[in-house]
Protein backbone atom coordinates (compact mmCIF):
# COMPACT_ATOMS: atom_id res chain seq x y z
CA UNK A 1 0.00 0.00 0.00
CA UNK A 2 1.16 3.36 -0.28
CA UNK A 3 2.15 4.86 2.66
CA UNK A 4 3.72 9.00 2.85
CA UNK A 5 4.38 11.44 5.16
CA UNK A 6 0.66 13.04 3.86
CA UNK A 7 -1.24 9.79 4.62
CA UNK A 8 -0.22 10.07 8.29
CA UNK A 9 -0.86 13.44 8.67
CA UNK A 10 -3.38 15.17 7.01
CA UNK A 11 -6.36 12.22 7.69
CA UNK A 12 -9.13 13.40 10.41
CA UNK A 13 -6.86 10.85 12.96
CA UNK A 14 -3.70 11.70 12.55
CA UNK A 15 -4.13 15.39 12.93
CA UNK A 16 -6.19 14.87 15.94
CA UNK A 17 -2.87 12.52 17.27
CA UNK A 18 -0.56 15.06 15.97
CA UNK A 19 1.16 16.29 19.35
CA UNK A 20 1.05 12.73 20.78
CA UNK A 21 2.52 11.66 17.96
CA UNK A 22 5.35 14.27 17.48
CA UNK A 23 6.11 13.70 21.35
CA UNK A 24 6.18 9.93 20.49
CA UNK A 25 8.94 10.53 17.18
CA UNK A 26 11.09 12.28 19.99
CA UNK A 27 10.91 9.90 22.82
CA UNK A 28 11.98 6.88 20.11
CA UNK A 29 14.47 9.22 18.60
CA UNK A 30 16.32 10.08 22.53
CA UNK A 31 16.23 6.11 22.93
CA UNK A 32 17.33 5.00 19.59
CA UNK A 33 20.84 7.11 20.36
CA UNK A 34 21.05 6.51 24.11
CA UNK A 35 20.71 2.92 23.41
CA UNK A 36 23.23 2.50 20.64
CA UNK A 37 25.49 5.84 21.21
CA UNK A 38 26.30 4.87 25.12
CA UNK A 39 27.71 1.39 24.21
CA UNK A 40 30.36 3.36 23.50
CA UNK A 41 30.48 5.75 26.01
CA UNK A 42 31.86 8.89 25.91
CA UNK A 43 35.17 10.55 26.03
CA UNK A 44 36.73 13.95 26.49
CA UNK A 45 38.13 15.49 23.33
CA UNK A 46 42.22 14.81 23.35
CA UNK A 47 42.90 18.49 22.10
CA UNK A 48 39.87 20.77 23.08
CA UNK A 49 38.35 21.69 26.10
CA UNK A 50 34.53 22.18 26.29
CA UNK A 51 31.94 22.68 29.36
CA UNK A 52 30.20 19.36 27.53
CA UNK A 53 32.67 16.95 27.61
CA UNK A 54 31.40 14.73 31.41
CA UNK A 55 29.45 11.86 30.18
CA UNK A 56 26.43 13.50 32.02
CA UNK A 57 26.84 16.53 30.43
CA UNK A 58 27.44 15.16 27.03
CA UNK A 59 23.86 13.16 27.71
CA UNK A 60 21.93 16.25 28.43
CA UNK A 61 23.28 18.00 25.76
CA UNK A 62 22.51 15.81 23.35
CA UNK A 63 18.99 15.13 24.57
CA UNK A 64 18.36 19.07 24.22
CA UNK A 65 20.29 19.53 20.54
CA UNK A 66 17.62 16.50 19.64
CA UNK A 67 14.06 18.27 17.76
CA UNK A 68 11.36 16.84 17.02
CA UNK A 69 10.39 18.97 14.80
CA UNK A 70 13.85 18.88 12.63
CA UNK A 71 12.66 14.99 12.33
CA UNK A 72 9.34 16.00 10.89
CA UNK A 73 10.97 18.06 8.28
CA UNK A 74 13.03 15.08 7.18
CA UNK A 75 10.67 12.93 7.19
CA UNK A 76 8.60 15.21 4.77
CA UNK A 77 11.55 15.74 2.62
CA UNK A 78 12.13 12.08 2.43
CA UNK A 79 8.51 11.17 1.56
CA UNK A 80 8.12 13.97 -1.32
CA UNK A 81 8.68 10.80 -4.20
CA UNK A 82 9.01 8.01 -4.83
CA UNK A 83 12.45 6.09 -3.69
CA UNK A 84 12.26 2.59 -5.21
CA UNK A 85 16.11 0.72 -5.09
CA UNK A 86 17.60 1.13 -8.55
CA UNK A 87 15.97 4.45 -9.55
CA UNK A 88 17.55 7.36 -10.04
CA UNK A 89 15.10 8.90 -7.19
CA UNK A 90 16.68 7.08 -4.68
CA UNK A 91 19.82 7.78 -6.06
CA UNK A 92 19.27 11.09 -5.68
CA UNK A 93 18.35 10.54 -2.25
CA UNK A 94 21.67 9.30 -2.00
CA UNK A 95 23.16 11.82 -2.68
CA UNK A 96 20.91 14.20 -0.85
CA UNK A 97 21.46 12.43 2.89
CA UNK A 98 25.71 11.64 1.68
CA UNK A 99 25.74 16.05 1.14
CA UNK A 100 23.70 16.98 4.22
CA UNK A 101 25.60 14.24 6.84
CA UNK A 102 28.86 16.38 5.55
CA UNK A 103 27.13 19.69 6.46
CA UNK A 104 26.43 18.04 9.90
CA UNK A 105 30.35 17.52 10.76
CA UNK A 106 31.16 13.79 9.70
CA UNK A 107 34.52 13.00 9.72
CA UNK A 108 34.15 11.31 6.14
CA UNK A 109 30.90 9.94 3.67
CA UNK A 110 30.73 7.65 1.39
CA UNK A 111 28.43 6.32 -1.08
CA UNK A 112 29.33 2.54 -1.40
CA UNK A 113 28.08 1.09 -4.86
CA UNK A 114 26.65 -2.67 -5.62
CA UNK A 115 25.42 -4.33 -8.53
CA UNK A 116 22.93 -6.39 -7.92
CA UNK A 117 19.61 -8.58 -9.31
CA UNK A 118 16.48 -6.53 -8.57
CA UNK A 119 12.79 -6.88 -10.14
CA UNK A 120 10.55 -4.80 -11.03
CA UNK A 121 6.96 -4.83 -13.63
CA UNK A 122 7.12 -4.55 -17.03
CA UNK A 123 5.60 -1.04 -17.96
CA UNK A 124 4.05 -2.22 -21.00
CA UNK A 125 2.40 -5.45 -19.68
CA UNK A 126 0.28 -4.79 -16.65
CA UNK A 127 0.76 -7.81 -13.84
CA UNK A 128 -3.26 -8.83 -12.62
CA UNK A 129 -5.77 -11.52 -11.84
CA UNK A 130 -8.76 -12.54 -14.13
CA UNK A 131 -11.69 -14.75 -13.50
CA UNK A 132 -12.21 -16.52 -16.92
CA UNK A 133 -14.77 -18.63 -18.34
CA UNK A 134 -15.16 -21.73 -20.38
CA UNK A 135 -14.03 -20.13 -23.53
CA UNK A 136 -11.06 -18.75 -22.10
CA UNK A 137 -12.90 -14.75 -21.95
CA UNK A 138 -12.54 -12.70 -18.84
CA UNK A 139 -15.10 -11.78 -16.93
CA UNK A 140 -13.17 -10.39 -14.03
CA UNK A 141 -9.78 -8.61 -13.16
CA UNK A 142 -8.28 -7.17 -10.52
CA UNK A 143 -7.00 -3.66 -10.38
CA UNK A 144 -4.03 -2.60 -12.24
CA UNK A 145 -2.74 0.54 -9.72
CA UNK A 146 -3.99 1.24 -6.24
CA UNK A 147 -6.03 4.68 -5.85
CA UNK A 148 -3.54 7.16 -4.64
CA UNK A 149 -3.76 9.18 -1.55
CA UNK A 150 -5.18 13.16 -1.71
CA UNK A 151 -3.09 15.27 -2.69
CA UNK A 152 -0.68 12.39 -4.34
CA UNK A 153 -2.78 11.72 -7.91
CA UNK A 154 0.00 13.49 -10.08
CA UNK A 155 2.67 12.01 -8.67
CA UNK A 156 5.09 9.50 -11.43
CA UNK A 157 6.91 6.74 -10.84
CA UNK A 158 4.50 4.87 -8.41
CA UNK A 159 5.45 1.47 -9.04
CA UNK A 160 1.64 -0.65 -9.19
CA UNK A 161 1.49 -3.76 -6.76
CA UNK A 162 3.54 -6.86 -7.04
CA UNK A 163 5.59 -9.46 -5.94
CA UNK A 164 9.77 -9.04 -6.61
CA UNK A 165 11.38 -11.58 -8.00
CA UNK A 166 8.13 -13.50 -8.99
CA UNK A 167 8.87 -16.01 -11.68
CA UNK A 168 7.01 -15.07 -15.14
CA UNK A 169 3.72 -17.07 -16.59
CA UNK A 170 -0.25 -16.91 -17.29
CA UNK A 171 -0.46 -19.85 -15.71
CA UNK A 172 -4.32 -20.65 -15.31
CA UNK A 173 -6.35 -23.10 -12.75
CA UNK A 174 -8.93 -24.01 -10.24
CA UNK A 175 -8.64 -21.71 -7.26
CA UNK A 176 -7.53 -22.86 -3.44
CA UNK A 177 -7.76 -20.79 -0.90
CA UNK A 178 -5.27 -22.15 1.78
CA UNK A 179 -5.48 -19.75 4.69
CA UNK A 180 -1.88 -18.18 5.60
CA UNK A 181 -0.05 -20.52 3.18
CA UNK A 182 1.63 -22.27 6.15
CA UNK A 183 3.25 -26.07 6.29
CA UNK A 184 0.57 -26.71 8.71
CA UNK A 185 -2.24 -25.35 6.30
CA UNK A 186 -1.54 -27.23 3.47
CA UNK A 187 -1.03 -30.47 5.46
CA UNK A 188 -4.20 -30.31 6.65
CA UNK A 189 -5.85 -29.57 3.53
CA UNK A 190 -3.86 -32.57 2.06
CA UNK A 191 -3.83 -35.10 4.43
CA UNK A 192 -6.94 -34.68 6.44
CA UNK A 193 -9.09 -32.92 3.52
CA UNK A 194 -7.73 -34.77 0.59
CA UNK A 195 -6.87 -31.64 -1.08
CA UNK A 196 -3.96 -31.74 -3.66
CA UNK A 197 -3.02 -28.41 -4.36
CA UNK A 198 -0.92 -29.98 -7.94
CA UNK A 199 -1.61 -28.14 -10.76
CA UNK A 200 -3.87 -25.55 -8.78
CA UNK A 201 -3.49 -21.70 -8.33
CA UNK A 202 -3.62 -21.50 -4.63
CA UNK A 203 -4.48 -17.90 -2.80
CA UNK A 204 -3.32 -17.26 0.61
CA UNK A 205 -3.90 -14.40 3.41
CA UNK A 206 -0.53 -12.47 4.71
CA UNK A 207 0.28 -13.20 8.16
CA UNK A 208 1.87 -15.13 10.49
CA UNK A 209 4.67 -16.28 8.31
CA UNK A 210 7.16 -14.28 5.72
CA UNK A 211 5.94 -14.31 1.93
CA UNK A 212 8.51 -15.72 0.74
CA UNK A 213 8.13 -18.87 2.93
CA UNK A 214 4.38 -18.95 1.85
CA UNK A 215 5.65 -19.19 -1.89
CA UNK A 216 8.12 -21.98 -1.12
CA UNK A 217 4.96 -24.05 0.66
CA UNK A 218 2.28 -23.63 -2.47
CA UNK A 219 5.69 -24.51 -4.86
CA UNK A 220 6.27 -27.56 -2.59
CA UNK A 221 2.35 -28.59 -2.59
CA UNK A 222 2.87 -28.54 -6.78
CA UNK A 223 0.88 -24.90 -7.02
CA UNK A 224 0.89 -23.22 -10.53
CA UNK A 225 0.94 -19.60 -8.76
CA UNK A 226 0.35 -18.08 -5.83
CA UNK A 227 -2.20 -15.04 -4.67
CA UNK A 228 -1.50 -12.89 -1.86
CA UNK A 229 -3.68 -10.84 0.14
CA UNK A 230 -4.34 -8.87 3.60
CA UNK A 231 -7.03 -9.68 5.38
CA UNK A 232 -8.98 -7.10 7.01
CA UNK A 233 -8.90 -9.48 9.87
CA UNK A 234 -5.19 -9.23 9.86
CA UNK A 235 -4.86 -5.91 8.53
CA UNK A 236 -7.36 -3.69 10.16
CA UNK A 237 -7.96 -2.51 13.60
CA UNK A 238 -11.72 -2.61 15.12
CA UNK A 239 -13.86 0.40 15.26
CA UNK A 240 -11.47 2.42 12.98
CA UNK A 241 -12.15 3.50 9.35
CA UNK A 242 -10.29 2.20 6.16
CA UNK A 243 -7.91 5.11 4.88
CA UNK A 244 -8.59 7.99 3.97
CA UNK A 245 -11.37 8.29 6.29
CA UNK A 246 -9.55 6.44 9.41
CA UNK A 247 -6.04 4.89 9.13
CA UNK A 248 -6.92 1.03 8.49
CA UNK A 249 -5.84 -0.63 5.10
CA UNK A 250 -8.29 0.42 2.25
CA UNK A 251 -9.54 -2.26 -0.10
CA UNK A 252 -7.65 -1.70 -2.44
CA UNK A 253 -4.25 -1.62 -0.56
CA UNK A 254 -2.16 -3.90 -1.64
CA UNK A 255 1.19 -4.95 0.23
CA UNK A 256 4.03 -5.01 -2.51
CA UNK A 257 7.37 -7.30 -1.05
CA UNK A 258 10.18 -9.46 -2.57
CA UNK A 259 9.35 -12.87 -2.20
CA UNK A 260 12.81 -14.74 -2.63
CA UNK A 261 14.04 -17.69 0.17
CA UNK A 262 17.67 -16.40 0.51
CA UNK A 263 18.23 -16.90 3.88
CA UNK A 264 20.55 -14.33 4.53
CA UNK A 265 22.54 -14.86 1.31
CA UNK A 266 22.10 -11.01 -0.14
CA UNK A 267 22.23 -10.39 -3.73
CA UNK A 268 20.87 -13.61 -5.50
CA UNK A 269 23.90 -13.70 -8.30
CA UNK A 270 26.78 -13.46 -5.59
CA UNK A 271 25.50 -15.42 -2.41
CA UNK A 272 28.33 -15.11 0.22
CA UNK A 273 30.74 -12.71 -1.77
CA UNK A 274 29.86 -8.59 -2.00
CA UNK A 275 28.38 -7.54 -5.44
CA UNK A 276 31.04 -5.70 -6.86
CA UNK A 277 32.73 -5.54 -10.49
CA UNK A 278 35.12 -8.52 -9.13
CA UNK A 279 32.93 -11.27 -8.29
CA UNK A 280 31.97 -14.17 -9.90
CA UNK A 281 28.31 -14.38 -10.27
CA UNK A 282 25.62 -16.67 -11.41
CA UNK A 283 23.35 -16.33 -14.14
CA UNK A 284 20.02 -14.90 -13.49
CA UNK A 285 17.95 -17.95 -13.76
CA UNK A 286 20.17 -19.80 -11.30
CA UNK A 287 20.41 -17.74 -8.53
CA UNK A 288 19.71 -18.30 -4.67
CA UNK A 289 16.22 -18.07 -3.63
CA UNK A 290 13.98 -17.27 -6.63
CA UNK A 291 10.95 -18.56 -7.21
CA UNK A 292 9.46 -20.91 -9.41
CA UNK A 293 5.98 -20.27 -9.85
CA UNK A 294 4.04 -16.62 -10.68
CA UNK A 295 3.43 -14.77 -7.15
CA UNK A 296 1.11 -11.29 -7.49
CA UNK A 297 0.00 -9.48 -4.36
CA UNK A 298 -4.08 -7.98 -4.52
CA UNK A 299 -6.26 -5.62 -2.21
CA UNK A 300 -8.85 -7.37 0.02
CA UNK A 301 -12.00 -6.01 -2.66
CA UNK A 302 -10.09 -8.00 -5.29
CA UNK A 303 -9.48 -11.16 -2.79
CA UNK A 304 -13.56 -10.92 -1.81
CA UNK A 305 -14.38 -10.85 -5.21
CA UNK A 306 -12.39 -14.07 -6.10
CA UNK A 307 -13.20 -15.60 -2.77
CA UNK A 308 -17.23 -15.28 -3.48
CA UNK A 309 -18.33 -18.40 -5.44
CA UNK A 310 -15.58 -20.51 -3.68
CA UNK A 311 -16.97 -24.29 -3.71
CA UNK A 312 -15.71 -27.21 -2.38
CA UNK A 313 -15.03 -27.65 1.84
CA UNK A 314 -15.63 -25.54 3.90
CA UNK A 315 -12.96 -24.07 5.74
CA UNK A 316 -11.65 -26.75 8.36
CA UNK A 317 -11.97 -24.45 11.35
CA UNK A 318 -13.27 -20.90 12.41
CA UNK A 319 -9.34 -19.66 12.47
CA UNK A 320 -9.33 -20.19 8.82
CA UNK A 321 -11.81 -17.26 8.58
CA UNK A 322 -10.58 -13.78 8.24
CA UNK A 323 -13.00 -10.54 8.22
CA UNK A 324 -14.40 -10.81 4.16
CA UNK A 325 -18.09 -11.25 3.88
CA UNK A 326 -17.27 -14.56 2.10
CA UNK A 327 -17.52 -18.40 3.30
CA UNK A 328 -14.13 -18.62 2.93
CA UNK A 329 -14.44 -22.63 1.26
CA UNK A 330 -11.02 -23.82 0.26
CA UNK A 331 -12.75 -24.83 -2.98
CA UNK A 332 -10.96 -26.81 -5.15
CA UNK A 333 -12.59 -24.37 -7.73
CA UNK A 334 -16.22 -22.06 -7.57
CA UNK A 335 -19.36 -23.57 -6.85
CA UNK A 336 -21.55 -25.69 -8.88
CA UNK A 337 -23.04 -22.44 -10.45
CA UNK A 338 -20.11 -21.25 -11.60
CA UNK A 339 -17.83 -24.48 -11.77
CA UNK A 340 -16.76 -23.66 -15.43
CA UNK A 341 -14.88 -20.72 -14.40
CA UNK A 342 -11.00 -20.63 -13.77
CA UNK A 343 -8.40 -18.14 -12.33
CA UNK A 344 -5.73 -16.93 -14.70
CA UNK A 345 -2.83 -15.10 -13.51
CA UNK A 346 -0.74 -12.22 -15.63
CA UNK A 347 2.47 -11.89 -14.25
CA UNK A 348 5.28 -10.12 -16.82
CA UNK A 349 7.62 -8.86 -13.77
CA UNK A 350 12.20 -8.71 -15.20
CA UNK A 351 14.74 -9.39 -13.05
CA UNK A 352 17.80 -7.38 -14.09
CA UNK A 353 20.96 -6.03 -12.29
CA UNK A 354 20.90 -2.32 -11.65
CA UNK A 355 23.10 -0.64 -9.53
CA UNK A 356 22.34 0.60 -5.52
CA UNK A 357 24.13 2.82 -3.55
CA UNK A 358 25.15 2.80 0.06
CA UNK A 359 25.76 6.30 2.50
CA UNK A 360 27.98 4.67 5.14
CA UNK A 361 29.44 8.08 7.26
CA UNK A 362 31.88 8.13 10.20
CA UNK A 363 32.91 9.76 13.44
CA UNK A 364 35.88 8.45 14.52
CA UNK A 365 36.65 7.55 18.47
CA UNK A 366 38.94 9.40 20.80
CA UNK A 367 40.23 6.78 22.51
CA UNK A 368 39.07 3.24 20.88
CA UNK A 369 39.18 4.41 16.96
CA UNK A 370 39.27 0.92 16.33
CA UNK A 371 35.84 -0.36 17.67
CA UNK A 372 32.77 0.28 16.19
CA UNK A 373 29.06 1.35 17.06
CA UNK A 374 27.27 0.89 14.28
CA UNK A 375 23.47 2.86 13.95
CA UNK A 376 22.19 1.78 10.17
CA UNK A 377 18.56 1.91 8.42
CA UNK A 378 17.53 1.79 5.19
CA UNK A 379 16.28 4.42 2.39
CA UNK A 380 14.67 2.41 0.01
CA UNK A 381 10.87 2.11 -0.41
CA UNK A 382 8.56 1.08 -2.49
CA UNK A 383 6.92 3.71 -2.67
CA UNK A 384 7.15 7.14 -0.35
CA UNK A 385 7.68 5.06 2.82
CA UNK A 386 6.16 7.38 5.15
CA UNK A 387 6.40 4.77 8.02
CA UNK A 388 8.59 2.13 6.25
CA UNK A 389 11.49 3.42 6.11
CA UNK A 390 11.26 6.71 6.54
CA UNK A 391 10.25 7.27 10.06
CA UNK A 392 13.58 5.61 10.87
CA UNK A 393 15.89 7.48 8.33
CA UNK A 394 14.30 10.67 9.46
CA UNK A 395 15.53 9.50 13.36
CA UNK A 396 18.96 8.80 12.35
CA UNK A 397 19.59 11.93 10.26
CA UNK A 398 18.46 14.02 12.98
CA UNK A 399 20.92 12.07 15.25
CA UNK A 400 23.66 12.41 12.65
CA UNK A 401 22.77 16.49 12.99
CA UNK A 402 22.71 16.46 16.61
CA UNK A 403 26.38 14.33 16.86
CA UNK A 404 27.62 16.87 14.24
CA UNK A 405 26.76 19.59 16.64
CA UNK A 406 28.64 18.22 19.43
CA UNK A 407 31.57 16.92 17.60
CA UNK A 408 31.94 20.86 16.23
CA UNK A 409 32.18 21.67 19.99
CA UNK A 410 35.11 19.48 20.53
CA UNK A 411 33.81 16.01 21.50
CA UNK A 412 34.16 13.26 20.08
CA UNK A 413 32.47 9.41 21.00
CA UNK A 414 35.05 7.01 23.18
CA UNK A 415 34.45 4.72 20.52
CA UNK A 416 34.05 5.12 16.46
CA UNK A 417 30.25 5.61 15.60
CA UNK A 418 29.31 4.73 11.51
CA UNK A 419 26.19 5.45 10.24
CA UNK A 420 24.27 3.81 7.26
CA UNK A 421 22.14 4.68 4.83
CA UNK A 422 21.10 1.21 3.21
CA UNK A 423 19.97 0.61 0.22
CA UNK A 424 17.53 -2.42 -1.55
CA UNK A 425 16.30 -3.44 1.76
CA UNK A 426 12.78 -4.35 0.56
CA UNK A 427 14.42 -6.61 -2.11
CA UNK A 428 16.28 -8.73 0.76
CA UNK A 429 18.53 -6.40 2.82
CA UNK A 430 21.04 -6.65 -0.19
CA UNK A 431 22.51 -3.64 1.09
CA UNK A 432 23.48 -3.91 4.15
CA UNK A 433 24.40 -7.59 3.35
CA UNK A 434 26.53 -6.40 0.33
CA UNK A 435 28.25 -3.97 2.56
CA UNK A 436 28.80 -6.72 5.42
CA UNK A 437 29.76 -8.95 3.24
CA UNK A 438 32.83 -6.74 2.08
CA UNK A 439 33.74 -5.88 5.10
CA UNK A 440 33.48 -8.94 7.02
CA UNK A 441 36.45 -9.32 8.71
CA UNK A 442 37.15 -5.67 9.65
CA UNK A 443 33.67 -5.78 11.63
CA UNK A 444 33.77 -9.26 12.65
CA UNK A 445 37.37 -8.45 14.57
CA UNK A 446 36.15 -4.47 15.29
CA UNK A 447 32.25 -4.30 15.74
CA UNK A 448 30.82 -3.43 19.55
CA UNK A 449 27.22 -3.47 18.56
CA UNK A 450 24.33 -3.01 15.31
CA UNK A 451 21.41 -0.67 16.20
CA UNK A 452 18.74 -0.38 13.29
CA UNK A 453 16.72 2.27 12.95
CA UNK A 454 13.79 1.24 10.20
CA UNK A 455 9.80 1.85 11.37
CA UNK A 456 10.51 4.10 14.08
CA UNK A 457 6.79 4.68 14.58
CA UNK A 458 4.42 1.56 14.18
CA UNK A 459 1.69 3.08 16.30
CA UNK A 460 1.59 5.25 19.60
CA UNK A 461 0.92 2.53 22.54
CA UNK A 462 4.41 1.97 23.74
CA UNK A 463 7.94 0.78 23.01
CA UNK A 464 9.26 -2.32 21.49
CA UNK A 465 12.73 -3.53 21.89
CA UNK A 466 14.19 -6.56 20.46
CA UNK A 467 17.58 -7.15 20.64
CA UNK A 468 20.50 -9.86 22.22
CA UNK A 469 20.33 -10.81 25.51
CA UNK A 470 23.98 -8.99 25.98
CA UNK A 471 22.18 -5.37 25.89
CA UNK A 472 18.71 -5.85 28.38
CA UNK A 473 20.63 -4.52 30.92
CA UNK A 474 21.70 -1.14 29.07
CA UNK A 475 18.18 -1.14 27.62
CA UNK A 476 16.24 -1.72 30.83
CA UNK A 477 18.50 1.15 32.38
CA UNK A 478 18.59 3.89 29.50
CA UNK A 479 14.79 3.42 29.76
CA UNK A 480 14.97 4.61 33.07
CA UNK A 481 16.52 8.05 32.22
CA UNK A 482 14.39 8.46 28.98
CA UNK A 483 10.87 10.85 29.99
CA UNK A 484 7.89 8.63 29.16
CA UNK A 485 6.12 10.67 26.28
CA UNK A 486 2.67 8.53 26.87
CA UNK A 487 -0.55 10.02 27.62
CA UNK A 488 -1.13 9.39 31.78
CA UNK A 489 2.97 8.93 32.38
CA UNK A 490 3.57 12.88 32.56
CA UNK A 491 6.89 12.92 35.21
CA UNK A 492 7.42 9.56 34.89
CA UNK A 493 10.01 7.44 33.30
CA UNK A 494 9.54 5.53 30.01
CA UNK A 495 10.42 2.43 31.34
CA UNK A 496 7.44 2.76 33.65
CA UNK A 497 5.04 3.62 30.87
CA UNK A 498 6.75 0.59 29.06
CA UNK A 499 6.63 -1.75 32.05
CA UNK A 500 2.60 -0.94 32.75
CA UNK A 501 1.86 -1.72 28.98
CA UNK A 502 4.04 -4.30 28.14
CA UNK A 503 5.23 -6.68 31.25
CA UNK A 504 7.75 -9.55 30.19
CA UNK A 505 6.46 -13.12 30.46
CA UNK A 506 9.48 -14.21 31.69
CA UNK A 507 10.87 -12.31 34.03
CA UNK A 508 9.07 -10.68 36.74
CA UNK A 509 9.06 -6.93 36.99
CA UNK A 510 10.81 -5.99 33.87
CA UNK A 511 9.31 -4.78 30.74
CA UNK A 512 9.70 -7.42 27.14
CA UNK A 513 12.38 -7.77 25.57
CA UNK A 514 11.84 -9.56 22.18
CA UNK A 515 14.76 -11.93 20.80
CA UNK A 516 15.89 -11.03 17.22
CA UNK A 517 14.37 -12.64 14.30
CA UNK A 518 15.22 -11.90 10.80
CA UNK A 519 13.39 -9.31 7.81
CA UNK A 520 15.14 -6.15 8.33
CA UNK A 521 18.96 -5.22 8.53
CA UNK A 522 20.15 -6.44 11.48
CA UNK A 523 20.32 -9.77 10.18
CA UNK A 524 23.95 -10.42 8.61
CA UNK A 525 25.06 -8.11 11.66
CA UNK A 526 23.76 -10.56 14.35
CA UNK A 527 23.44 -14.09 12.52
CA UNK A 528 26.00 -14.10 10.61
CA UNK A 529 29.19 -11.98 11.98
CA UNK A 530 27.84 -12.44 15.71
CA UNK A 531 27.90 -8.70 16.37
CA UNK A 532 25.46 -7.55 19.44
CA UNK A 533 22.56 -6.02 17.46
CA UNK A 534 19.04 -4.92 19.01
CA UNK A 535 16.30 -1.85 17.36
CA UNK A 536 14.23 -0.36 18.96
CA UNK A 537 10.38 1.32 17.97
CA UNK A 538 7.01 2.72 19.15
CA UNK A 539 4.50 0.06 18.34
CA UNK A 540 1.12 -0.48 18.33
CA UNK A 541 -0.60 -3.04 20.98
CA UNK A 542 0.20 -6.09 20.14
CA UNK A 543 0.73 -7.70 23.97
CA UNK A 544 -1.50 -10.81 22.35
CA UNK A 545 0.44 -11.40 19.19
Amino acid sequence: MWTSLGTMTESASSRAASGRFWAVVLGVATGLFLFGFLIGWFAKSAEKKTSVSPHEDIKAAFMAEMKAENIKQFLRNFTRLPHLAGTKENLHLAQQVQAEWKEFGLDSVELVHYDVLLSYPDDTKPNYISIIDEHGNEIFNTSLSEPPPPGYETIRDVVPPYSAFSAQGVPEGELVYVNYGRTEDFSKLEREMGINCTGKIVIARYGKIFRGNKVKNAELAGAKGLILYSDPADYCAPGTEPYPNGWNLPGGGAQRGNVLNLNGAGDPLTPGYPAKEYTYRLDKASGVGLPKIPVHPIGYHDAESLLRNMGGYAPPHNSWKGNLNVSYNVGPGFATNYSTRKVKMHIHSNNEVRRIYNVIGTIRGSVEPDRYVILGGHRDSWVFGGIDPQSGAAVVHEIVRSFGKLKRKGWRPRRTVKFASWDAEEFGLLGSTEWAEENAKVLQARGVAYINADSSIEGNYTLRVDCTPLLYRLVYSLTKEIPSPDEGFEGKSLYESWYKKNPSREYKEVPRINKLGSGNDFEVFFQRLGIASGRARYSKNWLDA
